[in-house]
């Protein structure tokens, strides 16, 4: 069935590459404001909160329960004003199970961001990083 998600997904304005596993229990908020590269796996119960763009890029794994989100709040206003910032994962990353993804974030080709990690800041290309909040442990 995972080309029949892909259908789904491009029906409603996604770009999707070739080879693309979507599993069964991805949730995705604004489908036309997702990009992603070939041959990349989505898990299981990931959440792809697209109030903004997220492009993730080709050779990508996004494990199980991960959470990619885009949209925040402003906690200085009393309205608590929502606001977007795009998310890019690139090329060859790997996020393992549970991960955090805030808004605004680029994680650099190649990086791997172990479980349960959250991740605050953009991390450099060819990394391992994890924690909370993830941080460099060493190169890839």
């Amino acid at each position: 069935m995972y080309g029949w998600r892909r259908f789904l997904l491009r029906s409603f304005g996604a770009t999707i590459g070739k080879n693309v596993i979507i599993r069964p229990t991805v949730r995705a908020q604004f489908p036309w404001k997702i990009s992603i590269g070939d041959n990349s796996w989505i898990g299981d119960e990931v959440i792809l909160y697209s109030l903004g763009e997220i492009k993730i890029g080709n050779n990508v794994v996004i494990s199980q329960r991960s959470y990619i989100c885009t949209g925040t709040h402003d906690a200085f206003k009393e309205t608590f004003d929502i606001s977007s910032h795009k998310i890019i994962i690139e090329d060859q990353c790997w996020l393992a199970t549970d991960v955090f993804v805030a808004p605004g974030i680029i994680i650099g080709r190649g990086t791997v961001v172990g479980a349960r990690s959250s991740v605050f800041k953009s991390l450099p290309a060819g990394k391992i990083c994890m924690g909370q909040p993830a941080q460099v442990i060493k190169d890839r």
